[in-house]
């Protein structure tokens, strides 16, 4: 095999990275230990949503490597989502301060380098930190997330679900951990003995192990990540109105205390995404792009239902304009499933200090296409801000393999200012939506006899209002539900209702408390029917019910519901 000049390899990269649509433009070639601005690498706007990898060892700029990802996206309208683990991708709001060794290093690459400072929504898991709370609630979040958290095995997982089901079929919304460990110390007396039995696959002591987890969870303050307002993660996909699309920060100062809450929270704003939003095929540009820092502790002892609903996600969620970036320390990391499903790379340099190293580098270098590098070399001596580069062309091709000298950020490369970010806080239009916790009727208060307790004002001159046609405790109306039973039943199922015209109730008087309703009959029936007969409809029929009939037909890859009581 005749040996390539440096010539012909510069060539090979030149003609591999020429691209028509809009690129993410990610530095300049370097071969044969040269570096060359007039072989730019770059990657294809249009295939963010093929997902990707962002790897390296601790310290060779894989942050900085997304946080310039982050910039032109943004600038190019594509909303962001960011998981600030060390607290300074912050500094995207501030813009960057030029220097002499900073503009060579651009000028080098043919950078055209200008400060700039970019939209940035700061957000907080449960409020823990600076940012608007998230929070998501216990139905949403679903059984086979909340069995992640709480280190369950599959027995455990399989039962949870039971519960759920039964929370399901029973209007017992779950919101907060009190709900679920109201539900679940109901199924474990005597006045549930006889609901746990038509349960079948739950014991009692395993119920009691779910229970004593709960009760975990609650003593490591777990209890302010579950909750109302729930988070709407459609807030992720907003633009600025200078078209810029917005960048999501999500604060975590305690993951390491926390990482399960962290990574499991994450696949559920992804789940949600996944069951919210319309296929949309090949665009121009995706919807959102997701970087999913410290990638490991999403599949560090995963169950074999978590994987798999991960892998599930990752496979369809392309289809909806979303592309994920998994950023971790080597490609092993990341399952193999999922890792083929991942185009674009950003390798960044390995270490090969022990034996379990080498081997890492080794089976590293091959999942990379041939190329005229020596990647164990390469890899182990590239520098801070380098990375070897290969992207999925606008063909569907692998990029020849680069190594490349990345570009520099425009806004500061670590924290801003707390004042800033406080700020910016404040006059953010989702402060008033989420900034204050609610806590409404759910399965707490119906099993308890209990009033929901006040709340107070959600924030001055607006408080949390929900979603038109969306179920509150409370509100709902009795007569427009069986109403609509008896319409689903004759028109859509095309027979006569059995279902009997309700009793008015004078308005003073109150409901009497009984135990959960079991399950069946009419609804089951119609729920199988909807199933067979609409399909992939189904779901935008639900939604459009907006009553107790409709919420107990749909969960998701995750188990998660789609459900929204905001």
């Amino acid at each position: 095999m005749a040996i390539k000049s440096t010539a012909d390899k510069v060539a090979t990269i030149q003609k591999g990275y020429v691209l028509e649509g809009a690129t993410i433009e990610l530095g300049a070639a370097i071969v044969d230990g040269e570096l060359h601005r007039d072989a730019p690498v770059r990657l294809p706007l249009a295939m963010m949503n093929r997902h990707g990898l962002v790897a390296g060892a601790t310290g060779t700029g894989k942050t900085v490597t997304l946080h310039m990802m982050a910039e032109q996206l943004s600038t190019a309208g594509v909303p962001v989502f960011l998981a600030d683990i060390k607290g300074d991708l912050s500094g995207l709001a501030t813009a960057a301060t030029g220097s002499e060794k900073l503009k060579a290093r651009t000028e080098s690459i043919g950078q055209a380098w200008a400060a700039k400072t970019f939209p940035v929504e700061f957000l907080a898991l449960g409020g823990d930190g600076n940012g608007i709370p998230v929070r998501a609630t216990i139905t949403s979040f679903g059984p086979i997330l909340l069995s992640r958290i709480m280190e369950l095995n599959d027995t455990q997982e399989s039962s949870l679900q039971l519960v759920f089901h039964f929370a399901d079929k029973n209007d017992l919304e779950l919101i907060d951990l009190k709900d679920l460990r109201s539900v679940i110390q109901f199924l474990t007396s005597d006045e549930g003995k006889e609901s746990l039995q038509e349960l079948g696959g739950l014991s009692k002591a395993t119920a009691g192990v779910i229970l004593r987890e709960l009760v975990t969870l609650e003593a490591q303050g777990m209890e302010r990540f579950f909750g109302e307002p729930e988070f709407d993660t459609a807030e992720l996909l907003r633009t600025a109105p200078d078209g810029r699309g917005v960048i999501s920060c999500l604060e975590l100062p305690t993951l390491q205390t926390k990482p399960m809450v962290f990574s499991t929270f994450l696949m559920w704003l992804l789940a949600d995404l996944f069951e919210d939003l319309p296929e949309a095929g090949d665009l121009d540009k995706p919807r959102l792009v997701f970087f999913l820092d410290e990638a490991h502790l999403l599949f560090n002892d995963a169950s074999k239902a978590f994987l798999e609903a991960i892998i599930t996600t990752v496979r369809l969620i392309r289809s909806k304009g979303v592309g994920i970036f998994f950023v971790t320390q080597t490609p092993k990391d990341v399952p193999a499933d999922v890792l083929g499903q991942l185009a674009n790379r950003v390798q960044h340099a390995l270490r090969a200090f022990t034996p379990e190293d080498a081997k890492a580098l080794k089976a590293t270098v091959s999942t990379f296409p041939l190329s005229d590098y020596d990647l164990e070399e390469t890899l182990t001596s590239a520098g801070i801000g380098e990375a070897v580069v290969t992207v999925m062309n606008e063909k569907g091709a692998p990029t020849p393999v680069a190594l490349t000298r990345l570009r520099a950020p425009e806004s500061v490369m670590g924290p801003s200012a707390d004042e800033l970010i406080k700020s910016t806080v404040a006059g953010s239009a989702l402060l008033a939506k989420y900034g204050t916790a609610v806590d409404n009727v759910s399965a707490y208060e119906k099993l308890a006899g209990k009033a929901a307790a006040s709340t107070g004002a959600a924030a001055p001159g607006q408080p949390p209002v929900p979603s038109a046609g969306v179920f509150v405790p409370g509100s709902l109306d009795t007569q427009a539900v069986d109403a609509d039973a008896r319409r689903i039943e004759e028109e859509i199922l095309g027979r006569p209702s059995s279902r009997p015209a309700p009793e008015r109730r004078e308005p003073s008087a109150p409901a009497p408390r009984s135990a959960p309703p079991a399950g069946g009959g009419m609804m089951e029936d119609i729920t199988g029917a909807l199933g067979g007969a609409l399909g992939g409809g189904l779901k935008s029929m639900v939604r459009s019910m907006g009553t107790q009939l409709g919420r107990e037909l749909l969960r998701g890859v995750f188990g998660t519901s789609s459900r929204r009581r905001r």
